[in-house]
């Protein structure tokens, strides 16, 4: 999914806007994914290359006409998902420790403690984790 024609959709001020309006209806996996590329983004360390496909993705979670419309109950975030967990697959070297913390403290604003230890967070850390462990292993 080449989302790099979303990236002119993106910007702080609108991707805050979605979260904060979209939140529970989106759920915990797509907050926190959109959340991680954020905290990305505003990194220092993360490459110019990587910021481009983040941009791409928030900017498609920003869209309001995208392929699966959000309102939508249940499926109108699937295809938001798809687009951000392509991302961070694309771009998990630049989630380090200090992003997934901010990106955590955030979640809990929106959805209170315990969501940090919901298995949709843990499977979206997982998955990092299983793209990570690929990408070094095909450097070898």
């Amino acid at each position: 999914m080449d989302n790099s024609q979303y990236a002119k959709h993106y910007s702080d001020e609108s991707f805050w806007g979605k979260l904060k309006k979209a939140a529970k209806d989106a759920g915990l996996k797509v907050v926190y994914a959109g959340l991680l590329l954020y905290y990305a983004l505003q990194s220092p360390k993360t490459p110019m290359k990587a910021k481009i496909q983040i941009y791409g993705a928030l900017g498609y979670l920003i869209f309001p006409f995208d392929i699966i419309p959000d309102m939508i109950p249940v499926v109108g975030y699937l295809d938001d998902l798809g687009a951000l967990m392509l991302a961070i697959g694309a771009v998990a070297m630049s989630i380090d420790k200090e992003v997934k913390h901010k990106a955590k403290i955030k979640l809990i604003d929106f959805f209170g403690v315990d969501a940090v230890r919901n298995q949709d967070i843990i499977d979206v850390d997982a998955y990092m984790v299983k793209d990570e462990v690929s990408v070094s292993l095909s450097k070898e």
